[in-house]
């Protein structure tokens, strides 16, 4: 009896490190994923971005409303088949998005100018990797912060469709700062909550389900990272 202690405690000490071990991995998945998800967008955009002709034909007629609200029906599509899909499936299905996404952010390189767009895109890269640092490392529990983020992100979206026909200089210098800081807030927020999900589910064993996770988490900090992209390079881009 007198070892059971001793031999619990190694017991208890192994699973802690397979535990932390396996989140590694799932991060990295999730970290890599992302990854190729914003090559495939950059490639992409910057293929039809260049591109006058094709630019002209896809953001000059009816067809760019297809394209600018393509990804948001696809957002919603992945959350009502997450279940149904493989974790092969839901991986194919983020890349697809990616590449469409690409196609819907592809007129930045006729507005913009290249250099402000790489600048753009390396100042978001840095507070990217801060944020998302910060929200895995921190001991404060900000799974608070979600319903208002939500909120927020919401609010920003109705602004934005409205602003399309307003067309107000002042009402997207406003949206743009406020969706710099809710999707630096997601970003964060995003992170804590992959890693504590993982470590809540990690002693299941489903691999199939955190393979779908890493994927969902991927997704989640794509989206963060684009969106704050787009809105820096609102405020920051130096037009054509």
């Amino acid at each position: 009896m007198a070892e059971t202690g001793p031999i619990r405690t190694m017991g208890a000490g192994v699973r802690t490190a397979q535990i932390d071990e396996g989140l590694r991995a799932h991060m990295n998945k999730v970290y890599g994923t992302m990854s190729v998800g914003l090559l495939l967008t950059a490639a992409v955009a910057w293929a039809i971005g260049n591109n006058d002709a094709l630019v002209m034909q896809i953001f000059a007629t009816p067809l760019r409303w297809v394209v600018m609200f393509a990804p948001l029906i696809m957002i919603f599509a992945f959350g009502a088949m997450i279940n149904k899909l493989s974790a092969a499936a839901a991986q194919l299905f983020f890349y697809v998005f990616s590449a469409v996404m690409g196609l819907s952010i592809s007129w930045i390189f006729a507005a913009y100018t290249d250099f402000s767009i790489a600048q753009t895109f390396l100042v978001t890269a840095i507070a990217f990797a801060g944020l998302s640092l910060w929200g895995y490392t921190t001991k404060k529990d900000i799974s608070g912060w979600g319903s208002f983020l939500i909120m927020g992100v919401i609010g920003i979206l109705v602004a934005s469709i409205i602003n399309i026909w307003l067309q107000s200089p002042a009402m997207m210098f406003a949206i743009s700062i406020l969706g710099v800081l809710i999707f630096a807030g997601l970003t964060a927020y995003d992170t804590q909550n992959i890693k504590n999900t993982y470590i809540a589910h990690a002693a299941h064993g489903d691999q199939e389900w955190l393979g779908k996770a890493a994927i969902m988490g991927a997704l989640s900090l794509y989206l963060d990272f684009i969106n704050m992209f787009m809105f820096l390079l609102s405020l920051m881009g130096g037009r054509e």
